[in-house]
């Protein structure tokens, strides 16, 4: 097996937790075949917002057809 890693960032205006789910839904959503997801970093922007959008950004792996 072979596997590709891409970086995504996810987003909530609710929490850490969200912006993770955001980008796992996504992923599984227009990748086939994911096995797993690793939190690289969380940030919160609040420079653009009315509150707080929390940030995640993850890389997923993914396996490559044969």
């Amino acid at each position: 097996m072979v596997f590709k890693k891409v970086t995504l960032i996810g987003s909530s205006s609710e929490s850490f937790d969200d912006a993770v789910d955001d980008a796992i839904d996504r992923a599984r959503d227009t990748l086939d075949k994911v096995h797993w997801v690793e939190v690289e970093e969380m940030g919160v922007e609040i420079a653009s917002a009315d509150g707080r959008e929390y940030q995640a950004e993850v890389e997923v792996a993914f396996e490559l057809e044969d």
